[in-house]
């Protein structure tokens, strides 16, 4: 009675707290322990330990005496052991701080267990626990594992899980609580007694085959517990081995679970199986194998888990620290024909030994025995008998029998042997006969001994013959003498040793392929959304380098672009990477690892991209600000610069690259060693190093002023005197390498006019020398032939190719600079020099002045002030551009005459480097003045339309993007033409035109419109790049509100258009593209609806599947069904069309997966109609109408006949998203009548209103766009015209 009341006031006080615990949490947890303890009087919390300690005692002691029979009754057990269960049911049991009441309850269930047996019970308690309570996982797994090692009770292990074991998998679908618990249960106790649960595992399997991930989880992770802790090492016996391999089998195939969360947890499994060395090394290809697999998975989780799998078995791979498949291959091959050699070897020495006179007895065995016969069959009387002298021996006679045999005396050494066998009746071999058998035999196997040896009698024992096809021949020798036994088995030995060499490298080669295999997939992962799997594949790209694999270079490379990343997690990702790559070399001094870190840096630097350079100088120059870099690098850097360290010029060319690139943190590298650097690269030499001057040019540019401009408005740019010798020097370089004909001055020229535009004084005299110095050298180039010209009449002396081709470059070079150094330069000191006066006359005004213009203090704090003299500024440079730069006066305007002319005779002019280098000319010069622009317009589309050399249509498309951006109104009438480019055969000229499109369209400097449906095309373009640009420009239009929404109706009409669309396949590829960007219901609801609607203008069978597969490819929702249903006379004939007919019976299909009892009517009655449709025609469906009155009629469908009503007579097909015809006829011939035409209306949208005769390439005077649309431009100043 005393335990009874002890144990329900436990219960109650627990009750109690709990309430109040529950109560602490609603009021935000203020003031509980002034609550709680004035409530009971104590502390609870301190009291349950004991009481439990008591009840332990209790249970200990002896008390079956209290109980007649000695038996204790069960309902006492279940007493004391239920306040427990309900202790454990207090969600703060798993908190640390009650780790002693823990151990407390699990004695206490401990002790029942083993003297009262309580194991059922507490059996099916667990299980229920599991259930309801999801905190007691880790609790219930801890005691459990207790009582099977300290209390010898495993057998509740095994209840417990054939009790789970025994749960049906779909009532565990059903009850994902309670799946969890067991699951994590399993999970848990499988790491603390993998032993004891090993042999309940049978039980569990048939979970791998239930629905439940969670459970088939489970079950995979006790299966790698087992063999990390049970199953681990090369000392297993043969069943142990079997369900290892077992386990390892399965953990394979569900590598290919059809639940991604499965998938991922194999492949983390195999992850620690391969970390702790426990994978045999007979499965490392096939795992390897499946983790390649897996990066192609969908699931962006399996491919993570997969990335770090294939970085776990490099980390722990049992081959080499070097796993390059070229360096494999070679001592592959080596070792492999050693074996060979070998084989061939011990296979000679074998017959040698053995197989000569086996061979040699096997071949005169038939003769042998014909004779043998013959004489059997003669009576002894006849024959000759060889006579054998008393004084022979057995052995004589032997060796005159094995004479005989050699020499094919067949006859007469079967007579000798007959003689020998009675008279030497008590020798070896003569006296060895089987009385069982024949003649024939006996004599065969005689002489068969007496042919090949002493040691055959010991193996002819068996004869193998059967009467009538006996060779008894067959029975040979096979034991080499024993002196040669030890040598066999050293030969066996080391045939053994080379056969596991070369397994050795083949595994090493399969596995190193596997690797480079990955590394190819690995590297398209670079760019994914996911910032988790970047991380991880850059950090595989790290360890991949380690291993010395030759691609890794290319995953190093790729992730250089990943430093402009926005998240900042990729960027100090790439920034880590790199430091462990080459902040981190191996050397023994300091001067060792900085000569290791600049040759790896300069290996990146061989044939790199400027994209590439432009990356590792962001890097570099962020090591260099944080001070990662040692002072060794720099100085071993110059001392290769100066040639004072031995190096070849294409080191010495990269040491000046990176010196650039380190000055982009600290200008002073290279500021205070100016004078050095020009005389490295630009020292008086001939032939001229044009390669090293460029690099030089680049390091010296890294000087130039880059301050903030809140700096910059107080602090002048950063000049050098226009009499520096780093001007003169760049000077006399340009003019004198201008009449040489080296490919290497264009790119140089480039560099040092822009050198000369960042830091000199002045820059447009120095520049103006440079081309008065070069049309003078071409004068006198062109005076020299015209002197030599003998005849007066013959055709004018022409320049040479190159040196015009220098000119039009370099004066175009020029006229580009000279604007960006007027807009922003000349402007930037304009606006600072207004800056400091206006700071100035503020700081000398009166303060009594400053009170008295209140509406100029208005204005300055609205900023109008600084918005007025901003316009004023940009006038003036306006100004200066449209009426100075290319006046007659000026240099620049001399070449203007020469540039027209060439890009105007292209046939005369037809060097591909020539005009390309005019057609750039010419759209530089077009920047300047839109007078002049607005004049070559014409030209500058022309030549991009029907220039014959791709170069020259790929530079104007650049030039047309950026005359769109400057000039917007002057090219917004030829934007036809830009799209057009587009389709261009030529691969370059098509990426060209993506990226510039891109730009324009994203920035919003062209107009939208349905063309916008030749992007679409090349989203199917054969080359990647280019599919992949387009893809990426969708992905950033479909941020840009409804645009792709808008867009899609014309898109579709375009692509479909039997004319000029596309194939069917190819459209369902763009389509199925850009259709998953439609995410908003209400913009699906209102294209099915268009769609439908479309389905009436539609001309051609191509284009209802067409428009049924877009229809097919929409997230539809019920009420998109219903606008369906609203819609279905526009397209019900046309489902007697077997692919439009399954178009929609998928979205049927769709739609029932999730559909809600409520809508599955709808989804029916959508289904009814299509089947009658398909069967029987529109007619089908009137029998499913009858009955149906005007008040079921939709608002929608009565909306549509009310628009239908509107419709003309004649427009009747024609729905609200019809657009009216082209107006392009009439605009061009307005004096012509209207011709009427007996065939069906034909039906355009706004996308089609450009007709095809806009896209032509022949552009006369009168078809030249005269009037331009405004574009307005979101900025203070007013718009260039």
């Amino acid at each position: 009675m005393n335990c009874y009341a002890l144990i329900r006031l436990l219960e109650s006080f627990e009750t109690m707290t709990s309430q109040a615990n529950l109560m602490d949490l609603n009021l935000a947890g203020k003031g509980k322990k002034s609550r709680t303890k004035p409530a009971l009087g104590f502390n609870w919390e301190e009291e349950r330990q004991p009481i439990l300690q008591l009840l332990t005692q209790l249970l200990e002691l002896d008390i079956r005496h209290l109980w007649n029979h000695s038996v204790i009754e069960e309902e006492f057990v279940s007493l004391v052991t239920g306040c427990c269960y309900r202790l454990l049911e207090n969600p703060t049991i798993s908190h640390q701080k009650n780790r002693p009441m823990q151990e407390a309850i699990t004695r206490l269930l401990g002790v029942a267990l083993t003297r009262y047996n309580h194991v059922l019970s507490a059996t099916v308690k667990i299980i229920q626990m599991l259930q309801h309570f999801e905190h007691l996982a880790s609790v219930l797994v801890a005691a459990v594992s207790l009582w099977a090692t300290d209390y010898g009770m495993k057998s509740i292990v095994g209840e417990i899980v054939r009790e789970i074991g025994q749960k049906c998998p779909q009532e565990l679908s059903r009850d994902p609580a309670g799946t969890k618990g067991f699951a994590a249960f399993l999970t848990e106790l499988a790491e603390r007694v993998p032993a004891v649960l090993m042999s309940s595992m049978c039980i569990l399997v048939d979970h791998l085959d239930g629905e439940n991930h969670m459970m088939r989880n489970a079950v995979l992770a006790a299966m790698a517990e087992m063999v990390l802790q049970v199953l681990n090492g090369d000392q297993l016996e043969e069943a142990a081995r079997d369900t290892r391999d077992q386990f390892l089998d399965t953990l394979q195939a569900h590598g290919h679970d059809v639940n991604s969360f499965v998938r991922s947890r194999v492949l983390q499994l195999f992850t620690r199986i391969v970390q702790q060395k426990a994978l045999p090394l007979t499965r490392f290809q096939a795992v390897v194998a499946l983790a390649v697999g897996r990066l192609a998975d969908k699931s962006v989780l399996v491919c993570k888990n997969a990335i770090q799998l294939l970085a776990s078995f490099l980390a722990n791979n049992p081959f080499s620290c070097k796993l390059s498949d070229t360096d494999l291959a070679g001592p592959l091959q080596k070792e492999m024909q050693k074996l060979q050699e070998m084989r061939a070897q011990r296979r000679a020495a074998a017959a040698t030994a053995v197989l000569d006179s086996e061979e040699e007895w096997e071949a005169m065995i038939p003769e042998l025995k014909s004779t043998l016969q013959q004489l059997l069959k003669l009576p002894q009387e006849e024959e000759i008998p060889e006579q054998i002298a008393n004084s022979e021996t057995a052995e004589e006679v032997k060796e005159r029998i094995r004479q005989l045999l050699a020499k094919a005396s067949y006859r007469q050494a079967i007579v000798l042997t007959r003689e020998a066998t009675g008279h030497f009746q008590e020798s070896e071999p003569f006296r060895h006969t089987d009385p069982g058998e024949s003649g024939e035999t006996r004599f065969l196997n005689l002489l068969g001994i007496i042919f090949k040896g002493p040691t055959a009698s010991a193996q002819e024992k068996t004869p193998q013959q059967s009467a009538g096809n006996a060779v008894p021949g067959q029975i040979v020798c096979k034991n080499k003498p024993s002196a040669s036994e030890p040598e066999g088995t050293r030969g066996n030995e080391d045939l053994m040793k080379q056969e596991m060499l070369v397994q050795y490298l083949q595994d090493a080669h399969s596995f190193s392929q596997k690797i480079t295999e990955a590394i190819s997939i690995i590297g398209k992962m670079m760019y994914e959304n996911t910032t988790t799997v970047v991380q991880e594949v850059i950090e595989f790209f790290v360890m991949v380098f380690h291993f010395g694999v030759p691609q890794a270079l290319f995953g190093v490379r790729r992730m250089l672009p990943l430093i402009w990343a926005k998240e900042p997690g990729v960027r100090e990702a790439v920034l880590n990477a790199y430091r462990q790559l080459y902040l981190s070399p191996k050397g023994d001094s300091a001067r060792a690892k900085a000569q290791a870190l600049i040759h790896n840096l300069s290996l990146l630097l061989v044939d790199a991209s400027v994209g590439t350079i432009q990356c590792l100088e962001e890097i570099l120059c962020e090591f260099v600000q944080k001070d990662e870099l040692k002072p060794a690098v720099t100085q071993l850097l110059w001392e290769r610069a100066t040639e004072k360290a031995p190096c070849s010029p294409l080191e010495r060319c990269c040491s000046v690259t990176l010196l650039g690139m380190l000055a982009r943190g600290k200008p002073e590298i290279v500021g205070s060693n100016l004078d050095t650097l020009v005389s490295i690269g630009l020292d008086e030499k001939f032939p001229q190093d044009y390669r090293l001057a460029q690099q030089v040019c680049h390091a010296i540019a890294s000087i130039s002023d880059r301050r903030k401009p809140s700096l910059g408005k107080r602090h002048p740019a950063f000049r050098l005197p226009q009499e520096h010798r780093l001007f003169e020097r760049l000077r006399e370089i340009v003019t004198k390498g201008f009449v040489h004909p080296d490919p290497l001055w264009i790119p140089f020229k480039e560099v040092a006019v822009t050198l000369i535009y960042q830091l000199a004084e002045g820059p447009e005299v120095i520049c103006a020398q440079i081309l008065q110095g070069c049309a003078k050298q071409a004068l006198e180039k062109l005076g020299e032939k015209s002197a030599t010209q003998e005849d007066p009449q013959e055709t004018p002396p022409a320049l040479p190719t190159f040196l015009l081709m220098h000119l039009l470059s370099l004066a175009g070079d020029v006229a580009l600079h000279q604007l960006v150094h007027l807009e922003q330069a000349v402007s930037g000191e304009l606006c600072r020099r207004r800056a400091v006066r206006e700071e100035e006359e503020h700081k000398a005004r009166d303060p009594k002045e400053k009170n008295t213009s209140s509406e100029t203090t208005m204005e300055e704090e609205l900023g109008l002030v600084g918005a007025t003299a901003d316009d004023t500024e940009a006038e003036l440079i306006r100004g200066i551009c449209e009426m100075e730069l290319l006046d007659g006066k000026q240099t620049l305007a001399a070449f203007v005459p020469l540039l027209l002319k060439v890009c105007n005779n292209p046939g005369l002019y037809s060097n591909p480097d020539l005009c390309a280098a005019a057609a750039l000319a010419l759209g530089k010069f077009c920047m300047i003045s839109a007078t002049f622009c607005d004049s070559q317009l014409r030209l500058l589309f022309t030549m991009l339309e029907k220039s014959p050399i791709p170069v020259v249509r790929s530079n104007l498309m650049v030039a047309a993007g950026d005359l769109a951006i400057r000039f917007p109104n002057l090219v917004d009438p030829w934007t036809p033409h830009l799209y057009a480019r587009l389709r261009d055969p030529a691969q370059h000229v098509r990426r060209t035109a993506g990226l510039v499109m891109t730009h324009l369209i994203l920035k919003d400097m062209v107009k939208v419109k349905g063309q916008v449906s030749e992007m679409a095309v090349l989203l199917i373009d054969p080359e990647p790049q280019i599919a992949a640009l387009a893809k990426n420009f969708f992905n950033e239009l479909s941020h840009k509100g409804n645009a792709i929404y808008n867009l899609l109706p014309d898109i579709i009409s375009r692509l479909s258009d039997p004319q000029g669309g596309v194939e069917e396949g190819p459209f369902h590829t763009i389509m199925k593209q850009l259709l998953s960007y439609i995410t908003k219901d209400k913009q699906t609801e209102s294209l099915v609806e268009k769609l439908c609607q479309r389905f009436r203008t539609a001309r051609t069978e191509r284009q209802h599947r067409d428009l049924a597969y877009c229809v097919s490819q929409l997230p539809l929702t019920e009420r998109c069904l219903r606008r369906a249903l609203d819609n279905f006379s526009c397209f019900g004939d046309k489902l007697s069309d077997a692919t439009v007919f399954s178009a929609f019976l998928s979205v049927v299909g769709k739609l029932r997966r999730g559909a809600k009892p409520e809508g599955k009517a709808v989804i029916d009655e959508f289904e009814q109609k299509l089947r009658a449709c398909h069967t029987r025609g529109l007619d089908g469906i009137e029998g499913l109408e009858i009955g149906q009155g005007a008040s079921q009629r939709t608002p929608s469908a009565e909306k549509q006949r009310a628009v239908s009503r509107r419709q003309p007579p004649a427009s009747a097909a024609l729905n609200d998203f019809a657009t009216p015809e082209p107006r392009c006829a009439t605009s061009r011939h307005p004096n012509s009548r209207r011709r009427v035409s007996t065939k069906k209306p034909k039906i355009v949208f706004s996308s089609d209103e450009s007709s095809d005769e806009e896209l032509s390439a022949e552009m006369t005077e009168d078809e030249t766009p005269k009037k331009t649309t405004p574009i307005r431009r979101a900025s203070t100043r007013r718009p260039r015209s």
